[in-house]
């Protein structure tokens, strides 16, 4: 088990949901936690409520320059930077033959997708100019690997898009940082029941069985479990294995047709 005592962490979306949850974990391991969201008085609700020095900053992601600049002004309300969860995150309601690919489509690529790294590309440098180690956690989906049988009902193509290209971005983010002090975790929730999807399913109780919905503390609980193992991918229902089976067969049955495999 990491022992976050004394360690400084940065969660975005901390207003909320999942980020919430894992500001609130890592404050109970004795981390000091700079909660980031956009909505200023939601981060500093759960910066109150967390306490042990815990900060609150807003910020907007989908500003390609927001990024750099959150991770300065972390290290400087912090002082160091031993863990970064980049976990703000938007939705996206359209079908694919009604999608406009407008301002807001890009919006949702900006905060899912490209944030995670453009803190990347800011905290690695700081890491190698102090010579301290650091860890990076990107909070990606169920969606990332699949169609999920239980949401195929619901118009989420550029929202899983956004989060199909985190995981690939994340798996060469890796390749490319085996030798660079930081650590890279991708957190792969299944359903979760924070406000962004409670706002159309307001009661749990509405949601499909099959998506065996999960409270954000829960996430949490298994986000840090899966970074206490250094894990790179951290699953938090057992039905994504299930999930990803369809498109692996289905590239090896064509690989069959077309008369490439036995």
């Amino acid at each position: 088990m990491i022992d976050y005592a004394g360690k400084t962490a940065l969660v975005t979306g901390g207003g909320s949901g999942i980020g919430e949850a894992l500001a609130k974990a890592l404050a109970a391991r004795g981390a000091r936690v700079l909660v980031a969201d956009r909505n200023l008085e939601g981060a500093q609700r759960v910066a109150g409520k967390i306490g042990g020095g815990a900060g609150a900053i807003s910020c907007e992601l989908s500003d390609p320059a927001a990024p750099a600049a959150l991770i300065e002004a972390a290290y400087e309300s912090l002082g160091r930077l031993d863990l970064v969860c980049s976990n703000a995150g938007v939705g996206r309601g359209k079908r694919m033959l009604k999608e406009p690919f407008d301002e807001i489509s890009m919006k949702v690529f900006e905060v899912n997708m490209l944030a995670g790294f453009r803190l990347a590309q800011a905290y690695v440098p700081r890491l190698e100019a102090s010579g301290e180690r650091g860890r990076l956690m990107l909070t990606g989906s169920e969606n990332s690997l699949s169609v999920p049988d239980a949401v195929k009902s619901f118009a989420m193509g550029v929202y899983a898009a956004s989060k199909h290209g985190l995981l690939i971005m994340a798996e060469w983010l890796r390749e490319e940082t085996l030798r660079k002090p930081i650590d890279l975790h991708v957190l792969l929730p299944g359903g979760v029941y924070t406000p962004l999807i409670a706002a159309g399913l307001p009661d749990i109780s509405m949601f499909p069985p099959e998506m065996n919905i999960i409270l954000p503390d829960r996430c949490a609980e298994i986000a840090l479990k899966g970074m206490d193992l250094g894990l790179f991918y951290i699953p938090t229902h057992a039905h994504i294995g299930d999930d990803i089976r369809p498109r692996y067969e289905g590239v090896l049955a064509s690989l069959k047709a077309l008369g490439l495999r036995e």
